[in-house]
């Protein structure tokens, strides 16, 4: 049992940590009824699948894909820039998207003076 715990658990952490992160922010999207929870938990899960895009873009040993002379030709030895570039990419758009719902929650505050999701339908439906 301890080799497939730590066969498991111990030698892949990361991803443990990743799945963890991953289930908390799909909690906070789901069970809450606090707008600002939500987007908490919506920005919780973005980190997470980030991290997941780095982990799998990691290789141990590897190097930047630049030709060396001491490494030679050898593919394997090269981590592919690709992901992280893309990563950066989803880091740009998360701070975007995570500008643009705290001004619609600001205004929402403002014109409805509740961020609870169900008071905030009730009063909809009232209107």
């Amino acid at each position: 049992m301890t080799e497939f715990l730590q066969a498991l658990v111990i030698d892949r952490w990361a991803y443990v940590f990743t799945i963890l992160l991953l289930s908390v922010g799909l909690y906070g999207l789901v069970m809450k009824k606090n707008l600002i929870k939500k987007l908490i938990g919506m920005n919780i899960f973005q980190t997470a699948v980030i991290l997941f895009f780095i982990q799998q873009a990691y290789k141990h040993g590897g190097t930047v894909p630049i030709y060396d002379t001491t490494v030679g030709a050898r593919p394997e030895l090269y981590v592919n820039p690709l992901p992280h570039g893309l990563m950066l990419t989803a880091i740009v758009v998360s701070v975007a998207t995570t500008g643009v719902a705290l001004a619609l929650l600001v205004l929402i505050h403002r014109r409805y003076e509740t961020l609870n999701e169900d008071e905030l339908l009730q009063k909809l439906r009232e209107s």
